[in-house]
């Protein structure tokens, strides 16, 4: 299904962009996308964030960037209906909250937890705002990856704070790891690729569905982006590619369909 209004605790439901430069960026996934960028209000309350629109409902988010300290990057954040009883599991499961909870005006209650395993992961108590509204088509979030080097710490951790289920499958001849909630796969975790030099935690890569995998990158490097890497095409899966934005910002572009079970 395409459309959501609502997600299951523990699902994925939003990612957002963090970026120096709100303007490219919106122009650049504008051109790739097709996204139409709508800023939240009031301003003052919510620090310009924007949310970017397909089809007229909301896909993703992007707030600017707010000290140098920040580098440009997407971020995954995972529905919950206790954002406080969520942070306490984060502790006593050997994580950290660099921030939060806090509430967003009206949104929702969020806060970013951190585990060396399982990278930084936002965590999102939904008021208002229930997360994305399309998802799984061209243009829209596809599927949440993490990265790490530490696939058996990740698995603790995941299953300890968001109640997730691993379950080691082969995805052409290499482990990947599908992170269910009941019988539905809503993320997955692979050990991070050797090219990574050593020094870059464990993160997570949003993928985003595009019609045509090899045409998504050509514009990806048109609009002033890179790629890392030709495409792979895994059976069952599809076509997919890992770039990056102008910004150095990275994400997916996949033709095909989430994995299963």
């Amino acid at each position: 299904m395409s459309e959501r209004t609502s997600y299951e605790p523990g699902t994925p439901s939003w990612v957002d962009l963090s970026s120096p430069d709100p303007e490219a960026s919106k122009a650049f996934y504008a051109g790739l996308f097709g996204w139409r960028a709508e800023d939240t209000e009031p301003v003052e309350e919510t620090e310009g964030y924007v949310m970017f629109k397909l089809k007229g409902r909301n896909v993703a988010g992007m707030s600017p960037i707010q000290d140098d300290s920040q580098s440009p990057a997407w971020w995954t954040y995972v529905d919950t209906d206790d954002v406080d009883a969520a942070a306490a599991r984060v502790t006593e499961a050997g994580g950290s909250i660099p921030v939060g909870p806090i509430d967003v005006v009206d949104a929702g209650r969020m806060a970013f937890v951190a585990h060396p395993a399982a990278g930084i992961i936002g965590v999102w108590q939904a008021y208002r705002h229930t997360g994305a509204q399309i998802v799984n088509e061209p243009g829209a979030l596809n599927w949440n990856e993490l990265q790490t080097r530490d696939v058996e710490g990740a698995k603790a951790f995941c299953s300890a704070v968001f109640g997730w289920r691993p379950d080691d499958q082969d995805f052409g001849g290499m482990t990947y790891t599908l992170f269910n909630v009941g019988d539905s796969a809503i993320a997955g975790a692979m050990t991070t690729p050797s090219g990574v030099p050593d020094e870059v935690p464990a993160f997570w890569l949003n993928y985003f569905s595009v019609e045509d995998c090899d045409a998504s990158m050509a514009k990806v490097q048109e609009l002033g982006g890179s790629l890392f890497g030709p495409a792979h095409e895994l059976e069952g899966v599809g076509r997919f590619a890992v770039v990056a934005d102008p910004h150095g910002a990275t994400f997916g572009v996949i033709a095909g369909e989430p994995p299963e079970e």
